[in-house]
């Protein structure tokens, strides 16, 4: 339970990343996160493990947006 505890815990933090590097860490980091719930998913099966997973990922896409940049 302890990552489900740390994914709820990065879903709420403030994403006010400064830095081009907080940025890349924070990706690195929800990741990481992501892959974990999902090799934990595949042992449960349990609804609300997917919906973490998804919001979670919601998060990263908008990251990896704000790292790219404008074309």
């Amino acid at each position: 339970m302890e990552l489900l505890e740390r994914a709820q815990e990065f879903e709420n933090r403030n994403f006010a990343f400064k830095t081009t590097s907080e940025r890349i860490l924070a990706s690195r980091e929800v990741k990481a996160l992501i892959l974990e719930l999902n090799e934990f998913y595949k042992t449960k099966k349990d609804p609300e493990i997917m919906d973490q997973m998804k919001r979670l990922t919601l998060v990263k896409q908008k990251i990896e947006k704000r790292l790219k940049g404008r074309p």
